[in-house]
């Protein structure tokens, strides 16, 4: 039975914690599927995961599409979200609406964009017409030069109440959930307690109604993309190895003459 915002809606309520994996093509979403992974999320993190961009802002909408595309077809039973890349909701809610609408065409059931403050109104045009919006708190990567970098955000006071004041507001705009990345502990437990709506915490402690991963970080690849994983990161393989290993076997067997062999050729 295929997922939706209501289930999650109904988890939050039960106290049943669920999760959410990034998928960027076919096999990754069938697999993710065959997993039970309830949601998916095409995140823009695509662009430096599977694309070689240094950040997730160069990456552009018709790049999104394509991956997206590629994960409904692997996986239509999941509740799949589809992340606004930067720029393409930043100019006017006109522009926000569009993208939302050819993310649905293409196959997401709902979208997601980060940040609170003026992304309120915007959530709020996109939900009354019909299109589930997911939000994001906290550490968004799309501030990363406002950010000065990839940091733990929201541990002063005052940045602690604008997180939980943003959180509030989106939900009242009608967000299904909210993403909390990169804060502390007890303030993501706070939120979590305060609101009706699922959090989904990266980076955010485990008293979140959900947690979030990118899949290269959970398979062990991350290390051999771009370096040591984040600190928040538990990885539960080691694929990356698995992969240069199978590749080195592959090519000492053809320079040495084993592969291929009788018999893995016609006759």
């Amino acid at each position: 039975m295929a997922v939706t915002i209501r289930d999650l809606a109904a988890w939050k309520a039960e106290g049943r914690r669920f999760v959410m994996l990034t998928a960027y093509d076919y096999p990754t979403a069938r697999l993710l599927a065959e997993a039970e992974v309830p949601v998916l999320l095409v995140g823009d993190t695509l662009a430096d995961n599977v694309l070689g961009y240094a950040n997730t802002l160069p990456v552009t909408m018709a790049e999104m599409l394509h991956h997206a595309r590629a994960v409904a077809r692997g996986a239509p039973d999941q509740l799949l979200v589809g992340d606004l890349p930067f720029g393409t909701y930043q100019r006017s809610c006109a522009d926000a609406i569009d993208n939302a609408v050819e993310y649905l065409k293409a196959g997401m059931h709902a979208i997601k964009l980060e940040g609170g403050g003026w992304v309120v109104e915007t959530v709020a045009r996109l939900t009354q017409r019909g299109i589930p919006v997911m939000g994001h708190l906290g550490l968004t990567p799309q501030s990363v030069n406002a950010f000065g970098g990839m940091k733990v955000q929201a541990r002063s006071a005052p940045d602690r109440e604008r997180l939980i004041a943003d959180a509030h507001a989106l939900q009242d705009a009608g967000a299904f959930a909210i993403v909390l990345e990169g804060i502390p502990r007890d303030l993501a437990a706070q939120v979590s307690g305060e609101l009706v709506i699922p959090t989904i915490g990266i980076g955010a402690g485990p008293d979140c109604d959900a947690q979030v991963l990118v899949i290269h970080d959970l398979l062990g690849i991350t290390g051999h993309l771009r370096g040591a994983a984040p600190k928040f990161v538990k990885a539960y393989a080691d694929l990356g190895e698995a992969i240069v290993k199978a590749a080195r076997a592959y090519v000492d067997d053809v320079r040495a003459g084993r592969f291929p062999d009788d018999a893995h050729s016609f006759h």
